[in-house]
């Protein structure tokens, strides 16, 4: 698993949010939020589980992922219910979103430095 690449995409959902907003595009909410949907989501629950289960920031890792994914399934949500506004501040400086987003990148390099992966 490269880590890096994980932090990259899970920084790529603003952007991603940002271009559903402004086309006005319908995305898979269900999916979004689910945090093993996403690559580092099924290797956290697959094959890191059993090297690095035991790993406090392992740990960590899965629990800020799973949030950082439940808020983004609701900035989702909220693009589909067409309320772009609130959208566009669902992802904004010092939002919920924005937190978990800085919360789960920190988690990543955590378990990164800590496994050397």
């Amino acid at each position: 698993m490269d880590l890096s690449k994980a932090i990259e995409a899970h920084g790529e959902w603003k952007v991603k949010f940002r271009q559903a907003i402004n086309g006005k595009e319908n995305l898979d909410a269900a999916a979004i939020a689910d945090d093993n949907c996403c690559h580092l989501g099924q290797w956290l629950h697959g094959e890191a589980k059993t090297k690095f289960g035991h790993l406090k920031s392992y740990a960590e890792c899965v629990a800020t992922h799973a949030v950082f994914h439940q808020c983004a399934g609701n900035v989702a949500q909220t693009i589909n219910a067409k309320k772009y506004a609130e959208a566009q501040s669902m992802i904004g400086t010092g939002s919920e979103y924005q937190k978990a987003s800085v919360a789960v990148s920190a988690a990543i390099f955590a378990l990164k430095q800590e496994t050397g992966l």
